[in-house]
């Protein structure tokens, strides 16, 4: 009878120090593209309410995070996506996703956007306005995914499926971005906290 050798799983690794050279090569100092993929997230042409999100990510010990690099992914004002999945025209120019980096000296990171519009679920639900977000940095071994909802978007929020999975309405809220600033555009601040107290809600995908 033959033996199986069966291959071991590969050791993990964190992203480390060289990410930002890889995937945003110019906030590292290194102008190797015209433009690079990523920065520009509703594009110029975009219909909608014009936002701005900033936070920062907190260890836990709740010092801020100064290598991070996060990844969008959105809907447009609309509530469609830019995807063939999607199955509904979009407009032209909406890309939806996009990455950016945290500050090297206060962590703190942001983007400029439009304010998504409400998601079909799944089995006829709604889901509503969000943004995807994708967390990666040195000391996180795997990518970490969560969502970021809008709190004047209070109705919506209450009818979401996936809020409605997290029970613990203090768990709930860690997804909530809140209004900073009601100027133009308009700034809503969203922290994520990796561990400890208020920790954000992380997705399993």
């Amino acid at each position: 009878m033959q033996k199986l050798n069966y291959l071991r799983e590969t050791p993990s690794q964190t992203a480390g120090p060289y990410v930002h050279i890889g995937l945003a090569p110019g906030a590292a100092g290194f102008q190797i593209f015209d433009h690079e993929l990523g920065w520009d997230i509703a594009g110029p042409k975009a219909q909608g309410e014009r936002i701005r999100i900033e936070g920062c990510v907190y260890d836990g010990t709740d010092a801020p995070v100064k290598d991070v690099l996060i990844e969008t992914w959105q809907a447009n004002s609309n509530g469609v996506y830019a995807h063939p999945e999607d199955g509904r025209p979009h407009e032209e120019g909406f890309r939806g996703w996009g990455r950016v980096i945290s500050d090297f000296d206060s962590g703190l990171w942001a983007f400029d956007t439009v304010k998504p519009g409400a998601t079909p679920g799944r089995a006829g639900t709604v889901q509503a306005p969000h943004i995807n977000l994708w967390i990666v940095a040195r000391g996180i071994n795997i990518g970490l995914n969560t969502r970021l909802y809008f709190f004047d978007e209070a109705d919506a929020n209450a009818k979401d499926p996936l809020l409605n999975l997290i029970e613990q309405t203090h768990r709930r809220d860690t997804l909530i971005a809140k209004h900073d600033s009601s100027g133009t555009p308009a700034i809503y601040r969203f922290d994520i906290r990796l561990q400890g107290e208020g920790e954000t809600v992380f997705l399993d995908i």
